[in-house]
């Protein structure tokens, strides 16, 4: 990775049952401890526009979820669990203990915030604030599909059976991410990555193993994401709090903050929630930094 992308990180690599995770960490060591969830198509690169500001206040550690960038890419269980937001929020924790830290805030994007209120649903204790980028919860996302055939399609694609999807992708994988990218942008374009990044992307989606991890991602959410969010619906469980969710009003925002309010309110957002909006595509932390940026800063310091 150019160094530029994160400047005065270090790299670190943390051994897990799963295999090798990859980090990179910046920040006063005696600061609090942040971690960056990343989603989907992409890595830990996905923040390098926010994460060396980030370090001003915190212990700022991105971090590669399973299945992508640099991390171990196992094929996998039957079951899919092995994919599951909830085993992929304990192997968080585990990265996190092993460079120091049992608690810690989070800011997760995308499958990276599904992680996130999984984490904090399943281990309260260990979260003290959470930022949700651009997502509604996994069991409202199937919610609307169920109500709306064509929203999403590329939740279903990629939950298929293996090695469909795979097999598809597989045949030329970086022109399907590339197409995800620009259909999630607000300029419809790539104009919003960094070349860096970019290169980092490309790397990972070229890789057979990595392809299928995230067709497994896809699957846990059609599976035991859902059926976990069901669950801890029925026993009426709320996350603790302090939380924002943030979104970008071209993606999930796109018809207003009362609906995407709604989806978490009427699960598992707590009363004192905080909603916002930026004006951006899908990938908010690099389609505009500038909005996105100052928003965080002010619910990680508590203001």
């Amino acid at each position: 990775m150019p160094a530029d992308l994160f400047p005065g990180f270090t790299s670190h690599w943390i051994d897990l049952p799963d295999g090798r995770f990859f980090a990179r960490a910046g920040g006063p060591e005696d600061a609090p401890p942040l971690v960056l969830l990343h989603g989907f198509p992409q890595t830990h690169a996905c923040w390098h526009r926010i994460a060396p500001a980030l370090t001003r206040t915190h212990r700022v550690i991105c971090l590669d979820l399973k299945g992508y960038g640099w991390s171990a890419a196992p094929k996998g269980d039957p079951a899919h669990r092995d994919y599951s937001k909830r085993q992929m929020g304990r192997e968080v924790v585990a990265v996190m203990e092993r460079l120091g830290h049992v608690r810690f805030g989070l800011v997760g994007h995308d499958r990276g915030a599904r992680v996130g209120y999984r984490l904090a649903l399943d281990e309260p204790g260990r979260i003290d604030r959470l930022a949700l980028l651009d997502i509604v919860p996994t069991v409202s996302q199937w919610q609307t599909m169920e109500r709306e055939p064509d929203a999403y399609p590329h939740w279903r694609f990629l939950a298929q059976p293996a090695p469909i999807p795979e097999q598809e992708i597989g045949k030329n994988p970086i022109p399907y991410y590339e197409d995800l990218l620009r259909l999630w942008t607000g300029s419809g374009t790539l104009d919003p990555f960094s070349p860096g990044a970019l290169d980092l992307y490309r790397q990972s989606w070229n890789v057979p193993e990595r392809i299928h991890a995230s067709c497994e991602d896809y699957r846990a959410g059609a599976g035991p994401d859902r059926a976990a969010d069901e669950a801890d619906l029925a026993e009426g469980r709320r996350l603790a709090g302090p939380v924002l969710v943030l979104v970008a009003d071209r993606f999930v925002g796109r018809n207003g903050l009362d609906p995407v309010r709604q989806a978490w309110t009427g699960t598992f957002a707590p009363e004192n929630t905080v909603f916002e909006m930026v004006s951006s595509g899908h990938f908010v932390a690099e389609e505009n930094p500038g909005a996105t940026l100052p928003i965080l800063e002010r619910f990680l310091a508590g203001s």
